[in-house]
């Protein structure tokens, strides 16, 4: 499975550990957050982009700080990707992230 690490850089270990395990498993994972480094704003959110159309399922951290993680978090709901909550503080946020994945499951009728 292609799968994208998206969320907060204060949890880039986790998610490095999270990265390590998936491939193990066979999955092909990339992390836009840590994988480039040379794009100015712009940049990120259209390599960000690419990297979420690119992958069958996205794995999410967010603690409320990152703007960047938000803006993520749309793509995925228009590109109507499968989410994975890796860990998200339990905010007003997290609400819509928790009805999304439990939407696209029972109404698009993807696992």
């Amino acid at each position: 499975m292609k799968i994208t690490i998206i969320g907060s850089t204060l949890y880039k270990d986790k998610m490095i550990e999270l990265k390590e395990r998936l491939e193990k498993e066979g999955d092909i994972v990339k992390m836009p957050a840590f994988d480039f480094d040379d794009f100015d704003e712009l940049g990120i959110c259209i390599n960000n982009r690419i990297i979420i159309e690119w992958a069958d399922e996205i794995h999410i951290f967010w603690d409320q700080r990152s703007m960047g993680t938000v803006f993520d978090f749309g793509m995925v709901f228009m590109a109507r990707k499968r989410l994975v909550i890796e860990y998200v503080e339990a905010k007003t946020l997290y609400g819509v992230m928790k009805k999304y994945v439990l939407h696209y499951k029972a109404i698009l009728g993807k696992e």
